[in-house]
């Protein structure tokens, strides 16, 4: 069998290095972990890499590491002498070998002639993408597995305008990575030869100065803040990742004094000891912050995840207990704000537009369409909202204003190309300046929204299904609801079924098809004749089906009503094609 040969491969191999063999001589009796770990080379995809650490084809480890760094260097070479001058930007989180892998990168590009920009410490990975565009670098690299549990590390690649590599893009890098037979021997230059070569080169300050000019310089009500920063208090968790200084720094700089930092884990932590999961989408992650803010009676707790991309928000409800928003919830609040003040103040431009994810709340379009401005659907995945925003500075006949996901993420600046949790911490700060201003919480302003534009609620639903076997049946379960798509669900009839890997969008009662705009993608969305809808993925960095479900309703209960009996159906259905 493959896998066999290349363990053996690794296994002889003389220079491999000590950690890794023991890890390697660790697993070698262990038939199921050691085919696990060299089944497949882990994979190259639109993001870049992503697993588990340790030795083997299908682990983040050095060898993987150096790889990906040869295909993206002999990408660069392809593309002529301007690109390999311009170089790369490089940063890192907290995560485990993080820097050592920063540091492989970019002695692996080196050995090209292609110049590195390292960060001198740990940055977020919205920095990065502001560091590419800043230094006008031909790509970007961060070393991170975002909010995946403490035994993954990742590698996220950028393009020239700082956005994640769109799919043409990755496509040939991928192509390039493949090209490479050995990951073992690919050749690294010396780091002390590199430095003075000119081909390794520090950044720090300087980045983070500017990059917090621009930050705050997205204010839209700078007049609020003046009139009410003495009397907001904010909680603020890192969850031990890499928001820490610049959050607070930002906040400072916007007139924000009364924040007070989650002690327990302000500091870097590879193993987020803390918390089950160091993702602001589980609202246990929360914990540390709503003590922090019962005891300073906080207007708002804002937690970051390690590459600080995401952010989560609690706010008091009406019993006066906090409570975490959803993404979708954070992301209509801050839209209607947004919009909200710049037309107030003559700055809202008449060709803006919203982009948000086809699994993102229908929300935000009933939002963006009351201020006239047009909302685009784009695949799941920041980057293709970061290729949308490149596409319009190109034709130049749109603006962007503001992009958003229910996986808290949000972007309203775009001196960035991926989610940005920095500025979003700004931002909201801000409008819960507003919102107190008016003798309201966010949470009421939150209420003031569903009572205007209808009670919209969202969820998801995530299957773990690890190793071989697991992504064997995940595909199963996708095929068959492609072959055999459901006809009713919660006691209504499927109206529209989009299939996003065919391109296809078939509206059933009318027995007719179109086209989907969209890239192909293994996704397949449902909409009831309600209205409501649900959505089946598989998640692009971990071995899980995602199922999302939204609803309408005319009144709180009504949408919680109708939102419980669609995910009961449907989960129902995925369960008993996984025990099939």
């Amino acid at each position: 069998m493959e896998w066999k040969q290349k363990a053996a491969r690794w296994h002889a191999y003389s220079g491999l290095s000590e950690d890794i063999r023991r890890e390697l001589v660790n697993i070698w009796n262990d038939p199921q972990r050691l085919e696990d770990a060299f089944y497949r080379n882990l994979a190259f995809g639109t993001g870049g890499l992503r697993g588990e650490l340790g030795p083997g084809t299908n682990r983040m480890n050095t060898y993987t590491v150096r790889k990906a760094s040869e295909g993206l260097a002999r990408y660069i070479e392809a593309q002529g002498a301007e690109a390999k001058l311009r170089g790369v930007a490089i940063a890192y989180d907290v995560r485990r070998q993080s820097r050592a892998f920063a540091l492989e990168s970019a002695l692996t590009l080196a050995r090209h002639g292609i110049r590195a920009y390292v960060f001198d410490d740990i940055r977020p990975t919205p920095v990065l993408s502001f560091a590419v565009r800043h230094l006008n670098a031909y790509a970007g690299i961060v070393i991170t597995a975002s909010h995946n549990p403490p035994e993954y590390n990742g590698y996220k690649v950028y393009g020239p305008d700082g956005g994640q590599l769109p799919p043409m893009e990755a496509d040939a890098v991928t192509d390039k990575v493949n090209e490479v037979s050995d990951e073992l021997t690919v050749e690294v230059m010396d780091e002390q030869e590199a430095r003075k070569a000119g081909l390794f080169v520090e950044i720090g300050a300087d980045i983070d100065e500017a990059y917090l000019q621009k930050a705050c310089a997205l204010s839209v009500n700078p007049e609020v803040i003046g009139r009410m920063s003495e009397d907001v208090r904010i909680v603020f968790t890192p969850l031990h990742g890499t928001a820490n200084v610049l959050v607070r720094r930002g906040l400072a700089q916007m007139g924000f004094s009364h924040v007070t930092v989650v002690a327990e884990q302000e500091q870097p932590d590879s193993e987020f000891s803390t918390v089950a999961s160091p993702n602001p989408e589980e609202h246990a992650a929360f914990e540390w912050a709503i003590r922090y803010g019962k005891k300073v009676d906080a207007d708002v707790l804002l937690g970051t995840d390690p590459d600080a991309d995401r952010v989560g928000v609690a706010v008091k409800n009406g019993d006066g207990d906090y409570v975490v928003l959803t993404g979708n919830q954070t992301g209509a609040l801050l839209l209607h704000y947004l919009l909200e003040q710049k037309r107030a103040r003559g700055t809202l431009p008449p060709n803006g537009v919203v982009l948000k994810t086809i699994v993102t709340s229908e929300i935000g379009r009933a939002i963006a369409s009351s201020f006239g401005l047009e909302t685009i659907d784009t695949l799941t995945g920041f980057k293709f909202i970061g290729e949308k925003i490149k596409e319009f500075e190109q034709m130049g006949d749109r603006t962007f204003l503001f992009g958003y996901e229910e996986s808290y993420g949000y972007l309203a600046g775009d001196f960035v190309r991926d989610k940005d949790a920095v500025q979003v911490c700004l931002l909201v700060a801000e409008m819960v300046a507003y919102y107190k201003s008016r003798g309201l919480t966010v949470y009421e302003g939150l209420m003031e929204v569903f009572t205007t534009y209808g009670y919209y609620l969202e969820d998801l639903y995530s299957i773990t299904l690890r190793g071989k076997k697991g992504i064997e049946t995940i595909q199963s379960i996708l095929q068959t609801f492609r072959k055999e798509p459901p006809l009713e669900m919660s006691g209504q009839k499927v109206n529209v079924v989009e299939d996003y890997q065919t391109g296809r969008r078939r509206f059933v009662k009318e027995n007719r098809d179109e086209e989907l705009t969209l890239p192909a993608s293994d996704v397949l969305k449902y909409t009831l004749v309600n209205g409501a809808w649900f959505c089946l993925r598989p998640s692009g960095t971990e071995p899980k089906l995602k199922v999302y479900f939204g609803v309408k309703g005319s009144t709180m209960e009504e949408a919680q009503t109708n939102l419980s009996c669609l995910k009961a159906d449907v989960i129902k259905k995925v369960h008993t094609l996984i025990n099939e």
